[in-house]
């Protein structure tokens, strides 16, 4: 913890410096920072930090700005999920991962953190692919990526429109939730809505599966009411037609502000002729995060149900 503190303190110093003579908002006086960082023009003084400590110092400083930021889209996914996740790929991709590789997208990147979480875990197995909108974000990603040395590929779009992206073997996504705003790209998808704006939510799953190997996983973070919404229905027929359901796990309340803040974790497969569905889905609750004994109790409840449940 403490060269994390180290590397969060020297960056927020040069933040807060050159918010104030930059005029310009903490976010993207944190960017100028790394940049700085990145040519040589900022010298950290201490021994080089691990991939991980750059990260966490990185999101600590970010998470600073984005307390300060009224923008919606400025969330991040954290670290206790992003690890969540990292197992259940893990898990999914045992076998393959202990002498290959994986590809994986992120369609919905943000600053990264989901994916540089695994990336960092699965240090060297992973070719990455990240989406993002907002200009600013993506930008905070690539600085990240180099400075953590992580490769991966960046695109500065809106994710439902065409991608030029190969299919992965797994999507992970921290779904945006709300209205999609624009009706002409909407209608591409089966998910439109018949009437009034289509939820982005859903459309991103659509998009995730385009985008997916035959066989390969989705790993999404989803409102915890998704299947309780009035275009609900519609997203069961899609799902029924197109994937498999492996997983809809329960996150704790505890790590959210509020009931209307609450998520859960939905695992998807994507249909395959070579393949067969699970014998049965794994519905469950996380229990809490810092209960390491009820932890262990889940994974294990996990890998029993794993062994039960994936063949070929």
């Amino acid at each position: 913890m403490e060269k994390i503190e180290q590397i969060f303190t020297f960056i927020n110093k040069k933040t807060e410096e050159l918010e104030k003579t930059e005029s310009s908002t903490y976010l993207e006086s944190v960017l100028t920072t790394l940049k700085g960082i990145l040519d040589g023009k900022y010298e950290l003084p201490f021994e080089a930090a691990t991939k991980e400590e750059m990260r966490k110092a990185i999101q600590l400083s970010i998470l600073k700005g984005m307390r300060e930021s009224s923008q919606p889209n400025h969330q991040m996914t954290p670290d206790s999920l992003g690890l969540l996740i990292t197992y259940f790929v893990e898990q999914f991709f045992e076998e393959t991962l202990k002498d290959g590789t994986i590809s994986i997208l992120d369609p919905a990147l943000g600053t990264g953190n989901l994916l540089f979480t695994i990336m960092n875990k699965l240090d060297g197995k992973v070719f990455a692919t990240g989406v993002e909108v907002d200009e600013l974000l993506i930008q905070l990603a690539g600085e990240i990526a180099e400075l953590i040395e992580q490769p991966i590929q960046l695109y500065h779009q809106d994710a439902l429109r065409p991608l030029l992206v190969d299919p992965v073997d797994v999507v992970v996504c921290d779904l945006p939730v709300g209205f999609y705003p624009n009706d002409d790209i909407a209608k591409n998808y089966e998910l439109c809505s018949k009437e009034g704006m289509s939820y982005a939510h859903h459309l991103y799953i659509e998009q995730a599966l385009n985008y997916t190997k035959d066989g390969g996983y989705l790993i999404f973070l989803i409102p915890a009411t998704l299947f309780e919404s009035e275009q609900a229905e519609m997203l069961h027929k899609f799902l029924k037609k197109y994937a498999w359901i492996q997983a809809v796990m329960q996150l704790p309340e505890n790590i959210f502000k509020s009931k209307l803040h609450e998520k859960s974790i939905l695992i998807l497969q994507k249909k395959s002729d070579t393949m067969r569905p699970p014998k049965e889905v794994l519905l469950a609750k996380v229990p809490n995060l810092s209960n390491k004994q009820a932890l262990l109790y889940f994974f294990e409840k996990v890998k029993i149900w794993k062994g039960q449940n994936t063949r070929k």
